[in-house]
C-alpha cells in the first residue's frame, strides 16, 4: 500500500461509553477512513461518524462472518474492537482476518483468556512474582468467610468482584465501620461499601460465580493507558482518576510516575500484551502501586491523553500497519488535567 493511501478503519462498540471520544481521536488523522459498527442500530456512534453498520453481538455465531463481509464489502484493514466480548473470538481468528488482507488491533488469544478472568490474572503474575494484593478465590459461602478472615477482616477492610465481569459489576467494599446514615444521606446511589453481614446474606442465599476477594487498597487509583508492542511496551501514560461515575474516569491528571510505568512494563511483559492496553493500578497502605485490573483493549478514557500530546489509538494502527512510529508522538505533556462532561448530539429518524 503507498503512503498516501487512507487506511479503511473498523471501529466496533460505537455504542460503548468511550467511542465518541475515540473516534475523535481518530477523526483527527486524515489518512483514516472510518466506519462505526455496534450491535445497536441507534449507538450514539452512528451519529457522529459518516458511515455505520449494526453487526451482531460478539458472542453470537455470526459475529466473526458479519465482520469478515464488512471488511470485504468496505475495503477495511484495520478491525479496532472496542468492546471486551469481542476480544476473544476475533484473536482466535486473526489468522482468518490476515489471510483477508485485514490485521485485528487485539492481543494473543492466551493473553487475553488471562486478562480476562481476575482470579487467573493475579494467580498468573503472582507465580511470576509481580507484586499483587493479598487475595483469596471463592466458588462457596464458607470459602468466601474465611477469605475475609485470613486477610484481616474486621480489622482490615476487603474488597470483592466476580472473576469475569465489566464495568464495575459485582464489586463491593467490605468495611463494617461505614455510617450508613452518611451513606444514604451524603452518597448518591451507586456506593461501593456494604457490611459483612449483609454480603454474606446476599451470597449464601444463592449460587454465585466465582470471586476474588482481595485486599483493600486505600490510596490514589491511577488509570493508565499503555501502547505494547508484542509484550514490549512502547509508551505508558498513567493518569491519576480523581473523579469516577459508574467506574469511568470523568477527571483527572497525568502524572510521570516511573515505578507505575515500570510496573506495567512488566505486566505486558508477562503476559505478552499487544496493541492499546487499560491497566489500572491503586496504591496500598505502603505506597506500592498494585494491579486491580487490565482492560486489554482501547480504554474509553484513553481520548484524554490527546490534550497531553498523545494520540494513542492513531499510533496502535501506524504501528498494526508496520508504520515507524515518530518518537515526536510520544512526547507527553505531564501534567496535563482534564474532565469530562455531556454533550447533546442531535438527530431525527428518518420518516
Amino acid at each position: 500500500m503507498q503512503t498516501n493511501e487512507p487506511i479503511h478503519v473498523l471501529m466496533t462498540g460505537g455504542g460503548a461509553p468511550g467511542a465518541a471520544g475515540i473516534l475523535h481521536c481518530l477523526q483527527q488523522e486524515p489518512s483514516i477512513r472510518i466506519t462505526v459498527a455496534d450491535a445497536r442500530p441507534d449507538a450514539i456512534g452512528k451519529y457522529l461518524a459518516s458511515d455505520f453498520a449494526t453487526i451482531p453481538g460478539g458472542d453470537e455465531p455470526a459475529f466473526i462472518p458479519s465482520i469478515l463481509s464488512l471488511c470485504k464489502q468496505k475495503n477495511i484493514r484495520v478491525v479496532l474492537p472496542l468492546v471486551t466480548k469481542e476480544l476473544l473470538p476475533l484473536a482466535r481468528l486473526a489468522d482468518a482476518f490476515r489471510t483477508a488482507g485485514v490485521i485485528v488491533m487485539v492481543s494473543p488469544a492466551s493473553a487475553l483468556e488471562i486478562a480476562n478472568n481476575k482470579s487467573q490474572l493475579y494467580q498468573f503474575l503472582q507465580w511470576r512474582d509481580i507484586a499483587v494484593p493479598d487475595f483469596r478465590v471463592v466458588e462457596t459461602i464458607t470459602q468466601f468467610e474465611e477469605a475475609l478472615q485470613a486477610l484481616g477482616f474486621p480489622e482490615k477492610p476487603v474488597c470483592f468482584k466476580p472473576s469475569v465481569s465489566n464495568g464495575s459489576r459485582g464489586f463491593r467494599i467490605i468495611d463494617d465501620r461505614i455510617n450508613e446514615s452518611r451513606l444514604l444521606f451524603n452518597e448518591k446511589p451507586g456506593h461501593c461499601y456494604i457490611r459483612s453481614e449483609a454480603a454474606i446474606r446476599i451470597l449464601g442465599a444463592t449460587p454465585f460465580p466465582e470471586l476474588l476477594v482481595s485486599e483493600y487498597l486505600p490510596g490514589e487509583e491511577y488509570s493508565v493507558d499503555c501502547l505494547a508492542n508484542n509484550g514490549e511496551l512502547v509508551i505508558a501514560l498513567p493518569r491519576i482518576r480523581t473523579k469516577m461515575l459508574q467506574g469511568i474516569s470523568v477527571k483527572g491528571e497525568f502524572v510521570n510516575d516511573d515505578s507505575i510505568i515500570d510496573y506495567c512494563r512488566g505486566i505486558i511483559a508477562s503476559l505478552q500484551l499487544h496493541g492499546n492496553i487499560g491497566i489500572q493500578v491503586k496504591r496500598a497502605a505502603n505506597g506500592q502501586c498494585l494491579l486491580l485490573e487490565i482492560n486489554p483493549r482501547v480504554q474509553g478514557t484513553i481520548s484524554a491523553a490527546l490534550g497531553a500530546g498523545v494520540n494513542l489509538p492513531f499510533l496502535a494502527i501506524q504501528q498494526a500497519m508496520g508504520k515507524p512510529v515518530d518518537p515526536a508522538t510520544l512526547q507527553v505533556k505531564w501534567g496535563t488535567k482534564f474532565e469530562r462532561y455531556w454533550q447533546e448530539v442531535f438527530y431525527r429518524d428518518p420518516e
